[in-house]
């Protein structure tokens, strides 16, 4: 199925670092799966969106 203009311009990836990075809208689908911040311990250092985005990118 070849892409039509009205797709290309859904799908577009312009404006982010590499073509694997996730826009703010497929984000939001994911953040709610993943763990949330705990009370003890140590706080956490890296943000998830970009743990994500480095798997995706491999």
């Amino acid at each position: 199925m070849p892409w039509t203009k009205a797709a290309r311009l859904q799908y577009q990836r312009s404006g982010l670092r590499y073509t694997s990075d996730l826009t703010d809208a497929e984000w939001a689908l994911i953040a709610r799966q993943m763990p949330p911040r705990r009370r003890l311990g140590r706080p956490r250092e890296v943000d998830l969106r970009e743990i994500v985005q480095a798997i995706f990118y491999i």
